[in-house]
């Protein structure tokens, strides 16, 4: 051990005035930061494919690997933070970032580009879990839920400005500029993070580096994360890499549960998952963020793949679901200690059950302002989804459990992220080809609706062989839809259970790191 942890140190004063307005702003925008960068690539995949003379789905790779490289960076938190401290390693983390945004913004072959995003997403690792660490660590008692609902507001809206962000700079000026804009951001955020937390450091302990854990994670997280970004391209258990990936997957992780569980110094500090409501708090936020995240992803692709939106209007139509979230978070975070959490939850599971249901009543026809009256709608379960969970994962722990607990739990958000992108698109893609086949079965000559349409379509000039595309098109369109509304159909269903699996956990829902919480 180090000196520092040869007597337990007091915690310092919690911050006040304009510095803790200072820290909130500088934590908050480096979550804001990296949180985008999950997201804003995303719509600009085809430019950088084109600048860099490789296919579309090779430049899908700026994803994947980010993506892979967070996944295995974000659980190691706990142990980064109790080596080298909290403070320290969340202000390397942003510098850091902000570096390999700047490299991933000259790079000028696919190779490159890969290699520093998969490294920008190594280093992004501890940044949001700590950030929400050091907020609720250096808030006043009776803040910490205000803390809370700021972290939760920037993990909320950063998602859904990516797309819009990244899509208009890509348009108006070039696409390495997605990354630069970071660069400002993230010296400002490190810098005065440093500067204002340096001397309020956390106690370090120097333990051996758990290799055997290391390995495993890395495979085990890495073959996961792989399978997941690249499943439907692939045809999922078709494709003899897709199932050596799963293997390995598997094997890896089995043998990485049981090692961290028995190991003296774990990298990984799995013992969490014995608590009864950080156990239950994972679960809910695990399901709840996969429900979620499904219909982020589903919702613009449906935009501009059936309803014939472009991407800034699918963006523009998106957007409304972050309005009344960043009104009302602040409202419930200030209000944390008096409210039922679990009664909370359970509103807001309610609500995403109802848009959910909503949107599966969308069709063909339905107009703008009402497809964004429905996701102006779901604002109200976003806010009361995030700050109650955190709330309830949280319970129980002390300062020092913070970081792994935070990181743990970020670590399930983000892989649940993953799984509902991949579950979504594929269940999207296979209902679809299932209700045009049946759609079909329907096309014949002796059916008179059949008849009666290709008769139409003669007296406008298009027969035969065109004829027969313009029904199938129409036959594909229809099907999307259908395909569409059993998607989110499903996604209401598992909303609703989680109204149930919320109330198994136990208050009191108290730290001594975090606030207070009710639930009785």
């Amino acid at each position: 051990m180090t000196a520092s942890t040869q007597a337990v140190a007091p915690s310092p004063a919690p911050l006040h005035g304009g510095k803790l307005g200072m820290m909130t702003v500088a934590l908050s925008f480096a979550t804001f930061m990296e949180i985008l960068d999950t997201t804003i690539v995303n719509v600009s995949v085809p430019h950088i494919a084109g600048d860099l003379a490789v296919a579309a789905n090779q430049g899908t790779w700026a994803i994947s690997s980010y993506g892979l490289a967070a996944a295995i960076a974000v659980p190691l938190t706990g142990w980064l933070a109790g080596r080298f401290g909290q403070v320290k390693c969340f202000s390397m983390s942003v510098l850091l970032f902000t570096l390999m945004s700047i490299m991933c913004g000259l790079a000028n072959s696919l190779p490159m580009l890969v290699a520093f995003r998969f490294l920008q997403g190594l280093v992004s690792g501890p940044m949001v879990p700590l950030s929400q660490t050091l907020l609720l660590n250096n808030y006043p008692p009776e803040k910490k839920g205000v803390a809370l609902a700021l972290w939760s507001m920037t993990v909320i809206v950063a998602p859904i400005f990516g797309p819009l962000l990244g899509g208009f700079i890509t348009d108006q000026y070039s696409w390495p500029w997605i990354f630069y804009i970071n660069v400002p951001i993230g010296i400002v955020a490190g810098i005065a993070s440093w500067q204002l937390l340096k001397h309020r450091e956390t106690p370090t302990v120097k333990k051996p580096i758990d290799v055997v854990g290391l390995i495993l994670l890395v495979l085990g997280v890495g073959s996961l994360q792989m399978m997941l970004d690249n499943g439907n391209d692939l045809d999922w258990f078709n494709s003899t890499f897709i199932v050596t990936l799963a293997v390995i997957a598997t094997l890896a992780i089995s043998y990485f549960v049981a090692w961290e569980l028995t190991d003296e110094h774990p990298i990984v500090d799995l013992t969490l998952l014995k608590r009864h409501n950080f156990r239950i708090g994972v679960i809910v936020l695990s399901l709840g963020m996969f429900c979620f995240f499904g219909s982020t992803v589903l919702f613009p692709l449906w935009l501009q793949t059936v309803m014939g939106y472009n991407a800034t209007w699918a963006g523009i139509a998106t957007a409304p679901g972050g309005v009344l979230a960043l009104f009302l978070s602040p409202i419930i975070g200030k209000n944390i200690t008096k409210l039922n959490l679990r009664m909370v939850s359970s509103v807001a599971f309610a609500t995403f059950a109802a848009t959910m249901f909503w949107y599966s009543g969308f069709t063909l026809e339905t107009n703008f302002g009402y497809i964004a009256l429905a996701r102006f709608a779901q604002g109200i379960a976003i806010a009361c989804f995030f700050i109650p969970i955190n709330q309830i994962i949280l319970a129980g722990l002390t300062g020092g459990q913070m970081a792994s607990a935070s990181g743990l739990s970020n670590f399930f958000r983000t892989i649940s992220g993953s799984f509902a992108t991949a579950i979504a698109v594929f269940l999207w893609d296979r209902r679809q080809t299932f209700s045009h086949a049946r759609l079909t079965e329907n096309i014949t000559s002796a059916s008179p609706a059949t008849t009666d349409y290709l008769n139409k379509l003669q007296d406008l000039g298009i027969a035969g062989q065109t004829a027969y595309a313009q029904i199938d098109q129409v036959i594909s369109q229809q099907a999307f839809m259908i395909a569409t509304k059993e998607v989110f159909w499903l996604l209401g269903v598992i909303f609703l259970s989680l109204v149930v699996v919320v109330w198994f956990a136990k208050p009191p829902f108290t730290n001594s790191a975090g606030s207070g919480g009710g639930g009785h």
